[in-house]
Parts: C-alpha cells; sequence; structure tokens
C-alpha cells in the first residue's frame, strides 16, 4: 500500500471504531517526525468533550486494533489527543456546531478579494459557510476553505 493507501484505511478504521463508541475522527496525522513514524489521531464527542482518561484507553485499544490488522509494517508512536478549543473546522458539522459563532476562515481562492474572513457563523447550508463579517455576509463554499477554526475569546 502507499502512503494515501494507508491514511485512507487508517481513517476508516479508526472512525467506524470511534463511532462505536459515540465519538468521532477529528483528525488523523500521519508522519514522519525526525526518524519517528508517528500517527496522532484527535478524537472528540460530536458536541465536544473527551477526558484524558478516555484518549488514554482509546491509545491502547487503537493500538491493539491496528497491530491485529497490520496496516503500518514498521514501528510507530501513536498519540490519542482531543482537538481542544482551538479544534479545527473541516466539516459541515463542524460548521454546524458553530453557528452563532466567530470562526476565521482561510481560503484556496480569494472571495471578494479576501484570502481570510472573520466572522459571525450566521448559516450553514449543505456545501457553504456564511460568514457575516462586519456587516457584509460572505458564502463560502466548503471546498474552497483550505483551514479553519472558531475565534475563542477576543472582541
Amino acid at each position: 500500500m502507499d502512503r494515501q493507501e494507508i491514511i485512507a484505511t487508517l481513517k476508516n478504521i479508526i472512525a467506524d471504531y470511534l463511532k462505536t463508541k459515540g465519538l468521532e475522527l477529528v483528525d488523523l496525522i500521519y508522519r514522519y517526525e525526525g526518524r519517528d513514524l508517528v500517527l496522532r489521531i484527535l478524537a472528540d464527542r460530536p458536541e465536544g468533550g473527551i477526558t484524558l482518561d478516555e484518549c488514554a484507553l482509546l491509545n491502547t485499544e487503537i493500538s491493539r486494533i491496528l497491530d491485529e490488522q497490520s496496516i503500518i509494517q514498521q514501528s510507530y508512536l501513536l498519540e490519542v489527543s482531543s482537538p481542544g478549543v482551538d479544534r479545527p473546522l473541516t466539516t459541515r458539522g463542524d460548521f454546524l456546531r458553530c453557528l452563532n459563532r466567530r470562526a476565521r476562515l482561510f481560503l484556496l481562492e480569494s472571495i471578494k478579494g479576501k484570502w481570510e474572513i472573520d466572522g459571525l457563523v450566521s448559516k450553514v447550508d449543505e456545501n457553504s459557510v456564511y460568514l457575516d463579517s462586519e456587516g457584509e455576509v460572505f458564502q463560502v463554499p466548503l471546498a474552497k476553505i483550505r483551514k479553519a477554526k472558531q475565534i475563542i475569546g477576543g472582541v
């Protein structure tokens, strides 16, 4: 299997397993850090809030599952953690949880001359997020968002 196939397989297996626990896969990072291969998994409840003890248990259980499946053919470090308050917004569901809250979007292409937009998430439909930025509403297709996060605190 090539790298992309390994990542896709890992995402499917881990997301399916997390679903059985009432959790969701927020992100999966598979990369070398120095000489070490690191598999970093961010897991959370759909409504948010996962404990350190739950992460430790998931680490043990996911490690066992991956060892049984023999997907990664070399030694690796497995880290399971919460995405924390700076959780990335990647799916429609993430943006729905962020309704009426402030977010910052970094775009793949400019919209109305902007590559980065801060504003209040006023609406989410099937394919777009609507951001009210200083009284101007931006309709941003999900496919054009490079990165997004909720703005915590501040004005």
